[in-house]
């Protein structure tokens, strides 16, 4: 005995919903893994710009690692700012 067909088409009509929840799923996983990097980026990039300019800074004034050593710790707290500011936002989202 065949079954009727309103099953079979209820059943595609499941499946591509599931199929729909899943893609719309990983859509939002890959924006917040790209979220992530970008914050990542952002923090590191901040650290290094500060030690970088420190490091011009005592090349130029002959200051030993101290110029170094301050704008990168200013350069810490900045990428560290900025990631607490992007995670509020990102809550409030």
């Amino acid at each position: 005995m065949a079954q009727p067909r309103h099953d079979d088409d209820a059943l595609a009509r499941r499946i591509a919903a599931a199929r729909a929840a899943e893609a719309s799923k990983r859509d939002g996983i890959k924006r917040e893994e790209s979220r992530g990097w970008s914050v990542a980026a952002e923090f590191v990039g901040a650290m290094l710009v500060g030690g970088f300019i420190g490091w011009v800074i005592d090349r130029w004034a002959g200051t030993g690692p101290w110029g170094m050593i301050v704008l990168l710790l200013l350069g810490f707290v900045t990428g560290l700012r900025s990631v607490l500011r992007q995670q509020k936002n990102f809550d409030g989202e």
